[in-house]
């Protein structure tokens, strides 16, 4: 599933094709994805588009009277085409713009979302969801507050959108590894200095993997095509059996929540 980052990816990417230009139609081949593709978007004409924001994994595609808010689902991507291109079969949506551009969205699952609103703090995707990750919002007296009571393991604690979004399997397993915090500690056990360092990590890991693009997952390409790159420097995850690379002991690999967990029992505790 695309994460944060490569959400954050897709949308440096995709902004400068679209922002400032109009958009003259949209094109749904397929209404039914997770929910179906809201009806506001199919009678869409002539709209200039305003700002392409992010919202935890969500994109906010802001027009004259109201946002397209977009999910990639599980397997979702979307393309910048220069041309018109015969749609395959997984192609289901696409926007044309007036420079001659599409924004084409491809989804083999159909897990992904296009939605409307004209009020984002309504929008019942939006409105529950915890403060953005490289936001001032989230700090160290944050995670203490949220975490005092909670007496589940940090790695799914840390995965929940309520507490802070956009921290995804790989991110959480990587930022605890960084931390020096095991998987398996009780969130609420946490002190003041972990909670530092724990915020501090997630932080560097997510703004280290959108500057170089995005983890490299099966079914995510950025918006150019290309794969991502982060992948190439993950210190746990995936790299069960194999040495730690700061000291050498072999990673663990375990489950918290149906998620695989990464960790060096040496480094972590």
């Amino acid at each position: 599933m695309p994460e944060l980052p490569e959400v954050e990816t897709s949308r440096r990417g995709i902004a400068p094709h679209i922002v400032g230009e109009t958009l003259l139609y949209a094109v749904v081949r397929h209404p039914q994805l997770r929910w179906p593709v809201s009806e506001e978007i199919t009678q869409l004409s002539d709209e200039p588009v305003i700002s392409l924001e992010r919202r935890a994994k969500y994109l906010l595609l802001g027009l004259r009277h109201g946002w397209i808010i977009i999910h990639l689902g599980m397997s979702g991507r979307l393309r910048i085409l220069s041309e018109e291109k015969a749609p395959e079969k997984h192609d289901h949506v696409d926007l044309v713009f007036s420079n001659g551009k599409i924004l084409r969205y491809t989804d083999p699952r159909r897990f992904g979302a296009w939605l409307w609103e004209t009020d984002l703090t309504q929008s019942r995707v939006l409105r529950h969801l915890g403060p953005e990750p490289l936001s001032d919002t989230f700090n160290a007296a944050w995670l203490m507050q949220k975490s005092a009571t909670k007496k589940i393991a940090v790695k799914p604690w840390i995965m929940d959108n309520k507490l802070v979004v956009g921290v995804g399997n790989i991110y959480a397993s990587e930022s605890l590894f960084q931390a020096g915090i095991h998987p398996d500690r009780t969130a609420s056990g946490l002190t003041q200095q972990e909670s530092e360092r724990l915020v501090t990590s997630i932080k560097t890991v997510l703004q280290r993997s959108i500057e170089q693009g995005g983890t490299t997952l099966r079914d995510f390409l950025q918006s150019d095509g290309k794969p991502g790159y982060f992948a190439q420097q993950l210190n746990v995850y995936g790299r069960a059996g194999e040495p730690c690379l700061q000291c050498g002991t072999l990673i663990i690999s375990g489950r918290h929540a149906q998620r695989s967990t990464f960790w060096c029992p040496h480094c972590q505790h």
